[in-house]
């Protein structure tokens, strides 16, 4: 097959997985606009490359002629959750979508590899629109913890060094690390609720702080300079006192001053 026409055949996967990497960041920036915790940690996303096309053909005897039927990971897509219930959380989300259908999944959570390897697998339907029309396309979704992709990178990187002839200690200090990830995991969940506090915490913290500055900033344009200087002072001994009660009040205060003033520049 000649290289164009791969190219011409894997564009509408790039497409795809740019798409879907825009669309789950926005489920992030939606949480965040909401004040709400995200389960969705970060996103990124992969189309396979010829050569492991070539190589996953040839391993599983596939006609290169049907390889976009038989191959469903053609595309990926690694979503990275903090907790093991975020995951199923995502899950949820990714099922109550319009805009893709899921055709297959495989929990490797609750049914973990031999090898140790956990992650929830999805392979979904998804539709771009090219030059020639709509084209429908399978996507492979891996949704994982931090922990678990951390073992998950260390392992395919052996696993493509030894091929099929890993060492067998390597193979024991490996299956002894997903244990450990499987308990840190655990352990993370036990606290859970304390660190979604601590975090939401800092995001409404860091909110109430960036609209503050923001204030202080369009006062410039329009206030006398002493009264901002005096409002941006006030503003540095409260955030170094590190109330928030105080910081939002102080916030609250600021925005009727803001609009006392956008109301004068309206008459």
């Amino acid at each position: 097959m000649e290289i164009q026409l791969w190219r011409e055949i894997l564009d509408p996967y790039s497409l795809a997985v740019n798409e879907l990497i825009t669309k789950f960041n926005h489920i992030i920036d939606e949480y965040k606009h909401a004040g709400a915790y995200s389960p969705i940690e970060q996103v990124t996303g992969r189309v396979k490359t010829i050569s492991s096309i070539l190589e996953k053909s040839q391993k599983k005897s596939i006609d290169l002629r049907n390889f976009e039927e038989m191959i469903d990971d053609i595309a990926g897509i690694r979503i990275i959750c903090q907790f093991v219930e975020d995951i199923y959380k995502v899950v949820d989300i990714i099922k109550n979508r319009s805009d893709m259908t899921v055709t297959h999944e495989k929990n490797y959570i609750e049914n973990a590899k031999k090898s140790g390897y956990r992650s929830y697998h999805m392979i979904v339907i998804y539709a771009v629109e090219t030059l020639k029309g709509k084209k429908e396309l399978q996507v492979e979704i891996q949704i994982r913890t931090l922990a678990m992709n951390f073992w998950s990178t260390i392992e395919h990187s052996l696993a493509y060094k030894y091929k099929q002839n890993m060492p067998e200690e390597i193979r024991e200090r490996l299956s002894s690390a997903a244990e450990a990830i499987l308990i840190l995991d655990r352990e993370m969940s036990v606290v859970r609720d304390e660190i979604m506090d601590a975090q939401n915490s800092f995001t409404i913290k860091a909110n109430i702080v960036a609209d503050i500055l923001t204030n202080i900033q369009n006062l410039y344009k329009v206030a006398n300079k002493q009264e901002v200087v005096r409002i941006q002072d006030d503003f540095f001994r409260i955030y170094q006192n590190g109330d928030q009660n105080e910081l939002a009040e102080f916030s609250h205060n600021l925005d009727m001053i803001s609009a006392r003033y956008r109301a004068q520049s309206l008459r």
